[in-house]
């Protein structure tokens, strides 16, 4: 269920929006395309995980290899589970 809200609430909302919009903008500056940064951020992200994907397989095979469990190669070499 919605909660209702007056028009004018509504429209306050709007405008506060519209405002931190403005703001935003000014600080990003005219020259600079927001698209494009977060483009270029999100390919960044797909390159890491790609990178964290390919490690994970060596650390795997490693693990096999050496007859021991895939957490005891992150232990080996020093890794945390956020690594």
């Amino acid at each position: 269920m919605h909660a209702s809200f007056s028009v004018e609430k509504q429209q306050t909302r709007i405008a506060a929006l519209e405002a931190e919009i403005a703001e935003m903008e000014q600080k990003l500056g005219d020259d600079v395309d927001a698209e494009k940064i977060v483009s270029g951020h999100i390919k960044l992200l797909h390159q890491y995980n790609e990178a964290k994907d390919a490690a994970q397989i060596l650390i795997g095979k490693l693990a096999a290899l050496k007859h021991t469990t895939i957490r005891r190669v992150h232990e080996d070499y020093g890794l945390t589970d956020s690594d």
